[in-house]
């Protein structure tokens, strides 16, 4: 299994793919090329799906004539590898100021549910032993 701390050094373009194969589950060349904004050409593609499979990040099933790729590490465990190198970089090392961030967004994103969601994990944080 590959260390999904490695999905911090993918190139901009790795990171596209991935994005798009972690939020439809799986995903074959042509369906990645379609959800890509300015895409390269499905030949490109290909062939950065099959670096992303040498590197361990996606593997393949056959599909008929085609590949379809899912992620070779769950999107969770890969949120609890990146998650704290992106609170670390960019909020130092605060996982107070990356939720100051989240929720003092304008955008109406965060939902009365979500909030709910939040008060209990942090009634269940302030709980755990020290």
């Amino acid at each position: 299994m590959p260390d999904p701390a490695d999905l911090l050094h993918l190139s901009r373009r790795e990171r596209q793919i991935m994005d798009v194969i972690y939020r439809r589950g799986s995903a074959s060349a042509a369906e990645v090329r379609e959800a890509l904004d300015d895409a390269p050409t499905t030949t490109t593609i290909r062939g950065l799906l099959r670096i992303l499979e040498e590197k361990g990040h996606v593997r393949h099933e056959r599909d008929g004539p085609r590949f379809v790729y899912r992620p070779a590490v769950t999107r969770e465990a890969a949120a609890a590898h990146v998650l704290p190198h992106v609170v670390r970089t960019f909020f130092g090392g605060s996982p107070a100021r990356a939720m100051a961030a989240l929720l003092g967004r304008d955008d109406g994103t965060v939902s009365d549910a979500e909030l709910d969601r939040l008060g209990a994990l942090l009634d269940q944080a302030r709980k755990r032993p020290q």
